[in-house]
């Protein structure tokens, strides 16, 4: 195919070249109608870009198939059989994954680091989730992907599962074993979906984590946004193989998707496609070489460690990594990387990817270069000086996997739909959840509804609210009171 060609982008050029004229949606009309004090912020570019779809880029039929086109386009650039865009990000993308494989009261094996855009899915669909662990490193008190050992067992326990989700890589960057979870999968004649937001890059260089097609996955969703040149919310989703019908799974996109997507984000995304094939494996040797160069300068300031493969990959832990990921270990500061985050945003204007409790991330891309990184050593290295202030910190209550690891006794829609009160987080103890509690970033939830709740998880998310940790979808964003179902009261 001639992956010089951008579909949408030249329809694009082609609608202003024509000089035509909306009596249509955006009701701005190409940026006439918007306020001067809203254009001069965003620039009128953006407005003459925001246009329909149907009835703009393409006729009222769409006969110019430029959408079409522009998917082919990208299936082809990363060797999949069908892709699909999204405008409404991953988030969207993995439901309409995981509802093109299981229904209501069917099962699906799901790696219990799963975000929470899966967990919404669970809700929403009905589906009765069968929770793969993911691995320990109690030594750093790191998560990393279930292994294909477990993913095989959990089959072997559940025939009737319909298929398995597994996140890879997670947000700080670690891998699964993707090639085993899908041989196991397909052993049992079901298919894998892969959350592989974080991935977008990978079919680009040879020296970034295998990603999830190559694995022999079925369905693969991923954020271009994230690591990739599209805007905000863009997103695709890859299909091969015969497990998954391709028009059960448009279907169950065009269940939960917009009827209005945004020519902004199909626009990026077609031209994203064209600057990959024709400069990605430029792109990433630079950026692979100023990661290198990145992390071990970080490793030069005295209290940071950065955690490379010797940290994360092997027996017990994950099977590859991201090196683009730059996850900094900062515990022999005495602070958690909360605060340095957030000393880092106030005093250099450098906002990290990720904080927790003990690490901070800084997420590097093609887009990278050396003057962004000496910016962020810069800022790195004042930490040492700045630490003592951020001392006494809090201390986060992080219990082991055994006390986080929560029985589901209720299906999640079940639970989030039924009725249900707000306790204060004590009394919460015993009680079933009715909301998800889930520490942001990374998003991936601690409770989920249909869970019972215990001590060390609530005291874990209220030590860490109290911390600086982010918990925004709970009602009470403190967790200083907790949503249950009404049903499991005590003495009901």
């Amino acid at each position: 195919m001639d992956h010089s060609r951008t579909p949408v982008l030249e329809a694009l050029a082609a609608y202003h070249a024509e000089n035509q004229t909306p009596f249509t949606p955006p009701g701005h009309k190409q940026h006439r109608g918007a306020d001067p004090r809203v254009r001069a912020v965003m620039g009128d570019e953006v407005f003459r870009s925001d246009v329909l779809a149907i009835s703009g880029l393409d006729d009222r039929t769409s006969s110019h198939a430029v959408l079409e086109q522009a998917q082919e386009l990208m299936a082809d650039a990363v060797g999949a059989e069908h892709t699909f865009f999204s405008t409404c990000g991953s988030s969207l993308s993995v439901k309409a994954a995981m509802l093109a494989v299981a229904g209501p009261h069917e099962k699906l094996l799901v790696g219990r680091d799963a975000h929470k855009s899966v967990v919404s899915g669970l809700v929403l669909a009905g589906i009765r989730p069968v929770w793969v662990e993911p691995q320990w490193d109690a030594e750093r008190r790191m998560a990393h992907p279930p292994s294909a050992d477990a993913f095989r067992a959990a089959l072997a326990d559940h025939p009737d599962a319909r298929g398995a989700l597994v996140t890879t890589p997670t947000p700080y960057g670690t891998c699964s074993d993707l090639a085993g979870i899908a041989e196991a999968c397909h052993e049992h004649g079901v298919p894998l979906i892969v959350d592989e937001a974080w991935g977008a890059h990978l079919p680009f260089h040879p020296d970034l984590p295998t990603w999830a097609m190559d694995a022999g996955a079925d369905v693969c969703v991923t954020s271009v946004h994230k690591m990739g040149s599209g805007l905000e919310q863009s997103s695709v989703f890859h299909l091969q193989g015969d497990l998954i019908d391709p028009t059960v799974l448009k279907s169950r996109e065009d269940l939960l998707g917009t009827t209005s997507p945004s020519t902004l984000i199909y626009a990026a995304l077609d031209g994203w496609r064209r600057q990959m094939v024709e400069h990605g494996r430029a792109l990433y040797d630079a950026a692979l070489a100023l990661a290198g160069d990145v992390r071990g300068s970080i490793e030069h300031i005295d209290g940071m460690r950065v955690h490379g493969r010797d940290d994360l990959c092997g027996p017990g832990r994950a099977t590859d990594m991201d090196p683009l990921q730059v996850v900094v270990d900062v515990s022999a500061f005495g602070t958690t990387g909360y605060g340095i985050a957030d000393r880092l945003r106030r005093t250099h204007r450098v906002n990290l990817h990720l904080a927790d409790h003990r690490r901070i991330s800084a997420q590097l891309t093609h887009a990278d270069d050396e003057t962004s990184a000496q910016r962020l050593l810069a800022a790195l290295r004042d930490v040492p000086a700045q630490a003592s202030q951020l001392r006494p910190a809090p201390e986060v209550e992080v219990p082991d996997p055994a006390d986080l690891r929560l029985e589901q006794v209720m299906l999640p829609r079940d639970a989030y739909f039924g009725r249900v009160e707000q306790v204060p987080w004590e009394k919460a103890v015993g009680r079933v959840s009715a909301e998800m509690l889930t520490p942001y970033p990374p998003g991936i939830p601690v409770a989920l509804p249909g869970e019972r709740l215990n001590e060390a998880a609530l005291r874990y998310l209220r030590s860490g609210a109290e911390a600086g940790m982010v918990v925004p979808d709970g009602v009470d964003p403190e967790v200083k009171t907790v949503r249950v179902t009404v049903e499991d009261r005590p003495g009901s």
